[in-house]
């Protein structure tokens, strides 16, 4: 083999081995028993939201226009990594190519920080609404609403390209075996035989600004909001208040704190092994609980479902009926 050859093959091996969470057999058929339901239900749950504020016409307002966006994102980066989890957990040498594991990387991390983007869009809705009731439907208008939409999509899709590319400009000339269960940035990193501190101080860079500039955010818009609840007159108006941005803050609180554990910290602290249950917490764990948290505390979701169910399941009953049965 020449030098050209073996360059080349250093830096674009044909695939990468993947560890996954654990090599004993009987602990991967449990997980696979464990994690099947709970993708299932992220995927069913998420799917099932974005379905229902498509259907009925009274949640077609921007807070529900944001949630079913967000559904979807869930669904997309919980699929780009929980299919192949699970089928690798049956098999006794989990392989990825090395194009594929570009793609996985660039997906999930570009869905991941488009979240983290939508999530404080979703904030600033609140605000508005709350705020701003008399001026909500003007203030945040379709035209705004698809602005909004389209910077969290392009802020992840650029931070996704920066992390992908400096990491797979790398060479991996040593070990191929990849300690995660999916092509996530700091394994990768670990098995490269290249200076990883540019990486390292972009990986840091990156989701440091993405996640201080959202969380600054989400804090802003919740400070006003905070404001505008104590100067209402109404106990009803607070408790709607409550209901709505109590699901959101638990959906934040979640997510960015699984994050900021797992990507701004300095490579010396990564535990690889005991970092994959984080990984599989944000991965899987958190786009199930997301439909789930959105609609046990919505009194909104909670009153669409019944009218949907009622709607297909009890197509002859009174539609004054629902709201009885609805509470």
């Amino acid at each position: 083999m020449n030098s050209e050859n073996f360059t080349r093959s250093r830096v674009m091996p044909a695939e990468f081995i993947l560890l996954g969470i654990t090599n004993r057999w009987d602990m991967r058929v449990t997980l696979f028993l464990i994690f099947l339901p709970i993708y299932l239900v992220s995927l069913l749950g998420n799917v099932g939201m974005v379905l229902l504020i498509r259907i009925d016409a009274r949640l077609h307002t921007p807070m529900y226009f944001f949630l079913a966006n967000l559904s979807l994102l869930d669904a997309f980066y919980s699929s780009a990594i929980g299919p192949k989890m699970l089928v690798d957990l049956l098999l006794s040498r989990a392989t990825i190519p090395y194009v594929a594991c570009a793609l996985q990387m660039f997906v999930f991390a570009g869905l991941a920080d488009a979240e983290c983007c939508l999530l404080a869009v979703m904030a600033y809705d609140r605000y508005v609404a709350i705020g701003n009731p008399l001026l909500y439907t003007t203030v945040m208008s379709p035209r705004l609403c698809l602005a909004l939409l389209g910077a969290s999509g392009l802020g992840g899709a650029v931070s996704a390209f920066v992390h992908t590319t400096f990491t797979f400009r790398l060479s991996f000339c040593g070990s191929l075996e990849v300690n995660s269960f999916f092509c996530d940035i700091p394994p990768l990193l670990a098995i490269s035989c290249n200076d990883t501190s540019l990486n390292e101080l972009l990986l840091f860079a990156v989701c440091g600004f993405i996640q201080t500039t959202t969380v600054l955010a989400i804090a802003v818009s919740y400070g006003f909001i905070a404001v505008a609840v104590i100067r209402m007159q109404s106990a009803e108006g607070r408790r709607r208040a409550a209901s709505t941005c109590g699901s959101h803050l638990t959906a934040v609180s979640i997510l960015y704190g699984t994050l900021i554990f797992m990507y701004l910290r300095p490579s010396s602290s990564y535990a690889l092994d005991t970092d994959k249950m984080a990984s599989v917490f944000y991965t899987l764990v958190i786009p199930a609980l997301n439909p789930l948290i959105y609609s046990l505390r919505n009194k909104e979701v909670k009153e669409a479902f019944q009218r949907t169910w009622h709607r297909f399941c009890c197509p002859g009953r009174s539609t004054r009926d629902w709201p009885q049965e609805a509470h």
